[in-house]
């Protein structure tokens, strides 16, 4: 028998965040998330999506009290303010290969949402659109890069067996240095003097300048997306905290601002692929001597993920994205970056995965939004 329980003390908690570590470890390609940054995004004090979001957290059992699974029902009212859809969300969901133990979950997760009052769901989302989120379909034979998820291949039969439909796939697309066209390098060089003339200028983000440089990033990244399915406005508090970890990880030169006569237009973040680093501590612990792996992880990483990359409506078409993605091809290079990962694109991004699929890159991972309607 499959008993599903909330989580609601620190016991339950590290139960919650302990379950994938031994849910994976044959997995060679699992990346384990620090444990230490799983336990912030759980906490409702500390992360600032809980100020327009809410969640509970569940664990299943089985007749020997072993967890045998986990799942998130969360709701978020910055989602419903912007689509006017009253639908709330799934996430963190883990679980061994057992119809019974997944219907378990999904059956406590829907009558916590019915009880709010939704109409339906989506997920996965960890827990939200801007974070991790998706469940990976295809693509399972290399680790995940930084901030993607990684998942047992029986997930999407668990879900679809259930009733639950793919509402989105996620794009993920791999880049070679050596099969980038030359003539898009040396194109970009021309479309950057063209555009120079008419005063709109590409250049770094000023990292020592972040007070004056985030408003500018959030407004873009607000703004070029709202469009976009599943898009969440991020709050002040968010994106601050959003920039901070990723200042961490990055370096100026791998970040652009693009700007007409000032005002800013387009903007794109690039960031060294850190699961190279994490997929060595295995336990998700970075004490006693785990640590000592991520001292100069910068010059231990080989490879990078373009984040994101948006472009205010009107700049679109103008070449802005190519001058982008070969000024991050040169500065990378020079770091000894080689290879990266574009992701995530939505599969209804026409515009943009014709661009990728233009400069060689592999449509080579896909991962699934699934929907559920009460």
């Amino acid at each position: 028998m499959i008993t599903v329980q909330k989580v609601n003390d620190k016991k339950g908690i590290k139960k919650f965040i302990d379950f994938p570590y031994n849910h994976y470890k044959d997995d060679k390609n699992y990346v384990p998330e620090l444990r230490l940054m799983t336990k912030e995004t759980l906490d409702k004090k500390k992360n600032p999506f809980f100020k327009h979001g809410e969640a509970e957290y569940f664990i299943a059992t089985n007749d020997n009290g072993e967890v045998v699974g986990r799942i998130a029902a969360i709701t978020n009212q910055a989602y419903v303010d912007h689509w006017k859809e009253n639908y709330g969300f799934f996430g963190f969901f883990e679980s061994v290969e057992d119809k019974e133990v997944a219907k378990a979950l999904f059956d406590t997760v829907i009558a916590w949402l019915k009880d709010k009052g939704v109409k339906g769901m989506y997920g996965p989302m960890n827990p939200s659109t801007n974070d991790p989120c998706g469940t990976l379909v295809e693509g399972f034979d290399t680790p995940p890069f930084v901030m993607m998820t990684h998942n047992k291949a029986y997930y999407d039969s668990l879900f679809l067996d259930y009733g639950l439909e793919k509402r989105m796939d996620l794009f993920a697309w791999y880049l070679r240095h050596k099969e980038i066209p030359e003539r898009m390098l040396s194109l970009s060089a021309k479309i950057e003097e063209r555009l120079k003339s008419q005063g709109i200028i590409i250049r770094q983000v000023d990292f020592n300048n972040m007070k004056e440089e985030i408003p500018k990033i959030r407004y873009i990244y607000n703004e070029a997306w709202k469009d976009n399915w599943g898009f969440i406005p991020m709050t002040v508090e968010e994106f601050d905290a959003l920039v901070k970890e990723l200042k961490m990880i990055t370096t100026p030169d791998l970040v652009f601002m693009v700007e007409d006569n000032g005002k800013p237009v387009a903007f794109s973040a690039t960031i060294p692929n850190i699961n190279e680093v994490f997929i060595k501590i295995r336990n998700g612990k970075l004490f006693p001597f785990n640590f000592l792996k991520l001292i100069n992880f910068k010059k231990k990483v080989k490879s990078v993920r373009v984040l994101t990359l948006g472009i205010l409506e009107n700049y679109r078409k103008t070449g802005i994205d190519a001058c982008m993605y070969a000024k991050t091809f040169h500065n990378g290079t020079k770091r000894g970056y080689y290879t990266g990962e574009a992701s995530w694109i939505l599969e209804d991004n026409i515009m943009m995965n014709r661009a990728l699929k233009n400069i060689n890159a592999e449509m080579y991972k896909k991962y699934r939004i699934y929907q559920y309607k009460f």
